[in-house]
């Protein structure tokens, strides 16, 4: 799953207005963040085998600590309780944490039987709607969709870049995922790494987007 990660880090924004819309995109996307620098160091392993599904090219072998439920549950307090320390904030300390763990939980719908419950446990689940992608877009677009039209809901343009630059966002991910689903494989998983990183700049154009957009019904 990728946009509808980011369509949940959206939605965010009408319950937690006093976060910035990059802190909710780090948490909604903070184990996919994580996963690339681990790859590159070796820890975690993916490999390409076109037709492991319909939707992804991808073999994930090893990501027990990016990715196990109970290693999330532990990042999801470290960022829910990083937030709480530094701003006390507990509402939105409480949404940044929900939002780490809901990136495992929607990923458990489209995955095959990958993800660990543990770090170094047997058991693995995943529903696999990767293996159709109609049932993948069935749930990850309108899902993104929804999250979009929220924030758009929760907050106004204070200026043409807070207007503009949210569809641009919007556009910038829809293709993406576009390019995902209908492009050619990468070639190894190095690559998968490096380009991996590449969303913090989506984390990045979030801050920036919230300079130019505030809550609704705050003083303009």
């Amino acid at each position: 799953m990728f946009i509808g990660h980011f369509g949940v880090g959206f939605a965010a924004k009408r319950y937690a207005p006093r976060a910035g819309l990059g802190t909710l995109f780090l948490a909604a996307q903070f184990i996919d963040l994580l996963w690339p620098t681990l790859l590159l160091l070796g820890i975690e392993r993916v490999a390409i085998a076109p037709g492991a599904t319909v939707v992804t090219p991808l073999d994930f072998q090893h990501y027990p600590v990016s990715h196990s439920l109970l290693a999330v549950i532990g990042w999801a307090a470290l960022v829910g309780g990083g937030w709480l320390a530094l701003r006390g904030a507990r509402r939105e300390a409480l949404i940044l944490a929900l939002l780490v763990v809901s990136h495992w939980l929607l990923d458990a719908l489209v995955h095959r039987p990958d993800l660990p419950l543990a770090p170094f446990g047997a058991t693995r689940v995943g529903l696999g709607l990767w293996n159709s992608l109609p049932l993948t877009l069935l749930v990850e677009v309108p899902l993104f969709a929804v999250g979009g039209w929220l924030y758009a809901r929760a907050t106004r343009a204070r200026d043409a870049a807070g207007r503009w630059g949210l569809w641009g966002l919007v556009a910038f991910l829809l293709l993406i995922y576009a390019a995902n689903l209908w492009g050619e494989p990468p070639p190894d998983a190095m690559a998968i790494a490096w380009v991996g990183q590449a969303q913090w700049l989506l984390v990045l154009w979030g801050y920036w987007l919230d300079r130019h957009r505030e809550p609704r019904g705050a003083r303009a």
